[in-house]
């Protein structure tokens, strides 16, 4: 199968539940209201998974290229980033691969979010977050409405000497931002170029 037509196929399906939910957004905010403006970064919403969800949440996007634009390490795991593509739908896929430099086996638990919402996700990367410090901004990973990640959750342990890819969508920051630094777990914050869909 073609990956250039499996991801934007995905991103498609995505960009297009995320219209959806922002659609139903809109219609549910009524007439405004001081509550309007309260917090005008966080998103009451979250967008539709784009594959129907189910238990099978263990595949990943590869990357689509062979090119690092950043690495980090956090001891015996380090993370290489090979894509950061701003879509037009309003989103950034971040993809790369992870691999295990180590003797033991390892699952990607501190790659969990912390949040209540996010915590049946497991080995994954739904702890991730994108920096926009010249906008001063956060990105949190993007989840559907039941609370999965669209990121990868790793399907077991990768074991010493084994690697596994993966992606991570968040909110698109504004046009003008071209870089963002990628930090998830300890490892430390990566700074990547972001690049515009084909």
């Amino acid at each position: 199968m073609n990956l250039r037509h499996t991801m934007k196929g995905r991103r498609a399906v995505t960009a297009v539940a995320i219209a959806t939910g922002l659609l139903l957004t809109v219609a549910g905010c009524g007439a405004g209201g001081e509550d309007d403006t309260k917090n005008p970064s966080s998103s009451s919403s979250a967008p539709e998974k784009s594959d129907g969800g189910g238990a099978t949440e263990a595949e990943s996007e590869p990357s689509e290229s062979n090119e690092t634009l950043a690495t980090a390490k956090d001891g015996d795991i380090s993370v290489s980033i090979t894509s950061a593509v701003r879509d037009s739908g309003g989103f950034i896929t971040v993809a790369g691969t992870v691999k295990n430099d180590g003797s033991r086996s390892w699952l990607g638990a501190n790659w969990a979010s912390d949040e209540r919402e996010l915590r049946s996700n497991g080995g994954s990367l739904s702890g991730a977050s994108l920096v926009d410090n010249v906008g001063k901004k956060k990105y949190l990973i993007l989840r559907d409405t039941s609370g999965r990640c669209l990121c990868t959750k790793f399907s077991g342990q990768i074991m010493p000497g084994g690697t596994a890819d993966w992606y991570a969508q968040f909110p698109a920051p504004p046009e003008g931002t071209t870089s963002v630094d990628f930090q998830v777990g300890s490892m430390p914050p990566a700074t990547i170029e972001l690049s515009e869909d084909e």
